[in-house]
């Protein structure tokens, strides 16, 4: 436990370090989470959030104009969408699964296999503006929309009270602005395993789920060694490591990806970069077969779980779920 601690309080102390340019914004934080570190040249505000809101939900900022991107990030599936690969706005299936955006402002890396992607700034072009695949498909409809935009009287001052020294508010870049402003403030940190640990309530996790967090952090099971940090997405970050990294790895796909959080595993299946597997227990038999492989990356390979074991590491990951 007091590794666990320790470690935890290791990566919020990094994360701190770098957010005084957020902190004039009124964060509505999980108890324990640090402050998110914000680009400079996009500070929080609570009218840029709101903006961003609306735009999230917004399906003119699409080719179709029946498309937002909320259709792909949906609250009620942990801003995930439920399908093993997630469709573009003229129907296309994309080539991977959609990750949550749940706690992303702490990711330092973003979307699955592009390791040059480090803010939500800079993530939030690709659906815009990809076309092979098509996802939102606004390249060069940029003009266009921003023209829908500015003629909405509402929206207009929106944009005018969230960029109150630009003439005209109204432009794609602002657009992306808002998005990933209120994209940093999307947070998943009240679980049993949060309320245990920040908030100190001792019977917040069951017995099983207790020796499944031991189980989660030895070197018994390796989960930590890449779920590790605020998110169970990354590394820890101490001392030694000055810089958070994302881990990418190969699990067994054939193909190196970012490791995702496994926070809200409840409400995000399908799993993996792909969604190939439907449960969780589909995922865990992956997992053992690759234990013993010896072609596997060596961080994978390990003695099998037993199976009372990996009944408490499942309780253990139930227990990073949030209420709905």
């Amino acid at each position: 436990m007091r590794r666990v601690l320790t470690a935890v309080a290791a990566a919020a102390g990094f994360l701190a370090a770098t957010a005084a340019l957020a902190a004039d914004y009124a964060w509505q934080l999980p108890r324990g989470f640090p402050v998110p570190a914000v680009p400079a040249d996009n500070p929080m505000s609570a009218a840029k959030v709101a903006l961003g809101a609306k735009l999230f939900v917004d399906p003119r900022l699409s080719v179709t104009g029946a498309y937002s991107c909320q259709s792909c990030h949906a609250p009620q599936r942990a801003y995930t969408d439920g399908l093993a690969r997630a469709h573009g706005a003229t129907g296309e299936t994309l080539p991977l699964n959609a990750p949550t955006l749940l706690n992303a402002a702490y990711s330092p890396s973003l979307g699955w296999n592009d390791t040059g992607v480090h803010s939500l700034e800079q993530q939030m072009r690709g659906p815009l503006f990809n076309q092979h695949p098509t996802e939102l498909g606004l390249a060069g409809r940029e003009a266009a929309l921003e023209r829908t935009l500015s003629a909405d009287a509402g929206v207009a001052a929106d944009f005018s009270a969230a960029f109150p020294d630009e003439t005209p508010a109204v432009t794609m870049a602002n657009v992306i602005r808002a998005i990933a402003a209120y994209e940093r403030t999307l947070f998943a940190g009240h679980s049993a395993f949060d309320r245990y640990v920040y908030g100190g309530e001792h019977d917040a996790l069951d017995a099983a789920q207790k020796r499944g967090m031991q189980l989660f952090y030895s070197e018994r099971s390796g989960c930590s060694s890449c779920h590790g940090g605020i998110n169970f997405s990354g590394p820890w970050v101490d001392r030694e490591q000055p810089a958070a990294q994302a881990i990418f790895a190969d699990t067994g796909t054939g193909q190196s990806v970012r490791v995702p959080s496994l926070r809200n595993l409840a409400a995000t299946a399908p799993y993996m970069h792909d969604g190939r597997f439907d449960s969780l227990d589909a995922v865990l038999d992956h997992y053992e077969k690759l234990a013993t492989d010896p072609a596997a990356d060596a961080r994978l390979r390990r003695a099998q779980l037993t199976t009372a074991e990996r009944a408490d590491l499942v309780a253990f990951l139930a227990a990073l779920n949030d209420s709905p």
